[in-house]
């Protein structure tokens, strides 16, 4: 079977998104909504491919915004339900959020102190986030349980302090991770905040709940969601965004040149620290389509980027075939935590978003020319 990614009407770069792939795993979301009574909802952070919302709500709840910004694209666009947390709130973020948000979590007692009334006056559900202290990232830039991290409030905070008006908590420790870290997280948040869980009208368990991905224990899962809301008669929320576009398309590209230096390097259409910044900054490796690691096939080559960053390398492949300019290389899984960290670094050029349809057909409904990189500045 050809792979569909190579239709020539797919421009070079390009993001494509593959709406039966998406469906699969809304409807994996679905179950898992049913069986447990907990809500789903979208969080923009990870994936905010708007284009999409019209599916995407037939099954999520609503989002979750990060910024002011992000509400307004919830509201905007999906129409529904809309959470907020961010580390801190300015004023004026406050007067958009509280026109649009159902739900805003605050990241410290100093913020609650600020907004309280405020959000309380506009009808809005006021939490506070808080810090388990308990590690679960495999990687300590993603953690937000990593030792002296800015992100929550630590159960020695809370004592003696007024907590009037607070409805929910909203804890967010996990990074791609399974049920049984978000088990070992529920028991401590029990355990550092149990005395207050009672008085909660929701509990909201973040993002990292990478439940599309194989082998996840989606039984678990349900039976962690369930004793919680039925232990303490609470509504349960999860926000991830990773689950709702895993492995739901690739960033197409293709080579533009091969240069030789220690080894071969084959220039690519794409950047890494403009299109796909986490291959730099954790670091991660991608999967390629019918590439192999380092000397598993006939052919390595080493692939860069094309700006002048000395370090915009993606890494090191080995191919079947020989490379030539013009072949194209399939990034797969570059739906989530890539489009929404892009950049026009170096006015290099921006890679086009596409959707493959449940039907086989190509919809290219983005591209980007010189006058988007020049908007960018002033």
């Amino acid at each position: 079977m050809a792979n569909p990614y190579m239709n020539p009407a797919i421009p070079s770069p390009c993001y494509v998104l593959d709406e039966a792939k998406l469906r699969k795993n809304l409807e994996l979301m679905k179950q898992v909504q049913q069986r447990s009574g907990a809500d789903i909802i979208l969080a923009l952070k990870g994936f905010a491919m708007w284009s999409t919302f019209p599916l995407v709500s037939q099954y999520l709840k609503g989002c979750t915004a990060s910024s002011a910004w992000e509400a307004e694209l919830a509201a905007d666009t999906f129409g529904s339900e809309v959470h907020a947390y961010s580390p801190a709130y300015k004023d004026n973020d406050i007067d958009v959020l509280l026109r649009h948000c159902n739900h805003i979590s605050f990241n410290s007692l100093s913020q609650l102190q600020r907004y309280r009334d405020q959000a309380t006056a506009a009808g809005v559900s006021i939490g506070i986030r808080i810090n388990p202290e308990q590690p679960e990232a495999d990687t300590e830039l993603y953690d937000p349980s990593a030792p002296g991290s800015r992100l929550g409030i630590l159960s020695s905070q809370l004592q003696g302090q007024d907590l009037s008006g607070i409805e929910g908590f909203h804890v967010h420790n996990l990074c791609e991770c399974d049920s049984y870290a978000l088990e070992r997280t529920l028991a401590a948040v029990e355990a550092k905040f149990g005395q207050y869980l009672h008085n909660l009208k929701w509990i909201n368990l973040g993002g990292g709940h990478l439940m599309t991905r194989e082998g996840y224990d989606i039984d678990h899962l349900v039976t962690q969601l369930k004793r919680l809301r039925e232990t303490y008669n609470v509504d349960v929320i999860l926000e991830p965004g990773s689950a709702v576009a895993w492995q739901t398309g690739p960033l197409v590209c293709e080579v533009v040149d091969i240069v030789e230096n220690a080894g071969k390097i084959a220039i690519l259409d794409i950047s890494a620290t403009a299109h796909m910044p986490d291959v730099l900054e954790m670091p991660y490796r991608p999967v390629i389509t019918d590439a192999g690691n380092p000397g598993e096939l006939a052919h390595n080559y080493r692939l860069g980027g094309n700006s002048c960053l000395a370090g915009d390398v993606i890494g090191e492949w080995s191919f079947a075939n020989e490379l030539k300019p013009g072949d194209r290389v399939i990034f797969e899984d570059m739906i989530h935590y890539t489009m929404v960290k892009t950049t026009f670094f170096n006015g290099v050029e921006h890679p086009g978003i596409g959707i493959l349809r449940e039907n086989g057909r190509f919809e290219l409904v983005r591209e980007f020319n010189y006058q988007d990189f020049k908007n960018r500045l002033s």
